[in-house]
């Protein structure tokens, strides 16, 4: 178990599926196409999307970025877009023949965008990715090909409130499964505080935040109605029915369920790597456990993180160049660089999460939730994934909102995806 005392240290965070932001760029209103930027030899210009418009012209992140443009020779120019946004303005400069060099993306988007053919393969530029944790390079695999790198990857764990839990009786040690969460939760709502918050919203958050529950219980996204599955989101409803969590929760973003545990008010809360430094400088002694699996062990939490990927362009010369820019984005000392940059983004190879944590021993919980955490388009979803998700956030929205019961709400919902990705 880690705690963590108050202590100052930067916070450049980007929640894994925030996409509420500001729409704009950076530098541009867009890429220059093969023709505009200055071709096939050190000393161009090349193009770079990513998905962080709150990292403006004078942050680390910018001096991240253009660092590994010295270092090729060239000059990077960077815009950038909200999550959402990035994915649909890739679309379209593929589509008229205007893809930068080089996009950042929310790692779900991988399969979307390769699906297209606008993306160029792992393989194809030659660069060797048997480091990477499979887990997390899982994510941007479509039919056997790898389409792009993680930068890195951050994911979910159960913080939790000290001083609640030691008013309550409650070993955080003890937390090891489902039942011994559901045990310490009865405990807190004895001794007068309030249990757990989550985002259980009918977005792509709510089945990030529920997906850790899912594939805890053995449950599998192609099979959504599974006695498994049914388990699960008894599970948070359960809770709701005792009181252990808030009604609140079926509105509830990744964002609120933060600001409500900051009140100081609730003994644990399901968020993210994201919120490390925030939780070291709560008024409170703060802590995390791993999301139990129903029998215990580590449940696999869903992965968040953007992957490095290059669209495929007109005047192939450009590719070398291209190359020397990921590649300096993917070194063991380029992903520990980026992960202190970003605080906290985890390595996605052993090499740099021992490399971290040698540097912040207390990031060492959420190297452990990584490296147990999955892809959502794994399993060779694919473009199928964004369609299974959102019957499965209308299921839980359904079932907590008591318009149906965890059985009646996924059988729905396997319905509707079985609709939707036939």
């Amino acid at each position: 178990m880690q705690h963590h005392r108050r202590k100052h240290t930067t916070l450049a965070a980007t929640a894994a599926l925030a996409v509420v932001g500001v729409l704009g760029a950076c530098s541009s209103d867009g890429g220059a196409s093969s023709d505009e930027a200055t071709g096939d030899a050190p000393g161009g210009t090349y193009t770079w999307w990513d998905p962080y418009p709150q990292h403006e012209g004078s942050s680390d992140w910018e001096g991240r970025v253009q660092q590994c443009g010295e270092q090729a020779g060239v000059t990077i120019e960077r815009t950038a877009y909200d999550t959402t946004a990035l994915t649909n303005q890739a679309l379209l400069a593929a589509q008229e023949g205007t893809s930068p060099d080089v996009i950042l993306l929310d790692n779900p988007a991988v399969s979307t965008l390769a699906d297209t053919g606008m993306l160029t393969t792992v393989h194809e530029f030659g660069l060797d990715t048997s480091a990477i944790d499979a887990n997390l390079l899982d994510a941007g695999v479509l039919e056997g090909d790898a389409y792009g790198i993680p930068i890195g990857a951050n994911t979910l764990s159960l913080y939790y409130n000290a001083e609640i839990l030691s008013d309550a009786g409650v070993d955080p040690a003890s937390i090891t499964d489902w039942d011994s969460l559901t045990s310490a939760l009865a405990q807190v709502d004895e001794a007068g505080h309030r249990g757990i918050t989550f985002a259980g919203i009918g977005t792509e958050e709510g089945s990030f935040q529920f997906l850790p529950w899912f594939w805890g219980s053995g449950a599998d996204l192609t099979d959504l109605a599974s006695p498994e599955a049914v388990e699960a989101l008894e599970l948070w409803k359960g809770w709701l029915d005792e009181g252990y969590a808030p009604n609140s929760v079926i509105n509830n973003s990744q964002n609120t369920v933060w600001e409500e545990f900051l009140t100081g008010d609730f003994a644990f809360a399901e968020n993210g790597t994201w919120q490390v430094n925030s939780a070291a400088e709560a008024e409170f002694e703060t802590g995390i456990v791993q999301l139990p699996g129903k029998d215990g062990g580590v449940a696999p939490a869903p992965t968040g993180g953007e992957f490095i990927v290059a669209p495929v362009q007109s005047d192939t010369a450009r590719y070398d160049v291209t190359r020397q820019i990921v590649e300096c984005m993917t070194t063991p000392e380029g992903f520990v660089e980026t992960a202190n940059t970003f605080a906290y983004y985890i390595p996605p190879t052993a090499e740099g999460q021992e490399q971290l944590t040698a540097e912040n021993a207390d990031l060492e919980p959420w190297v452990e939730a990584v490296q147990n955490a999955k892809g959502r388009t794994s399993d060779n979803l694919g473009t199928d994934y964004p369609k299974i998700s959102e019957a499965l956030w209308t299921a839980v929205q359904n079932a907590l909102s008591g318009a149906a019961t965890p059985a009646e709400a996924l059988e729905a919902a396997q319905a509707n995806a079985e609709a939707a990705t036939s």
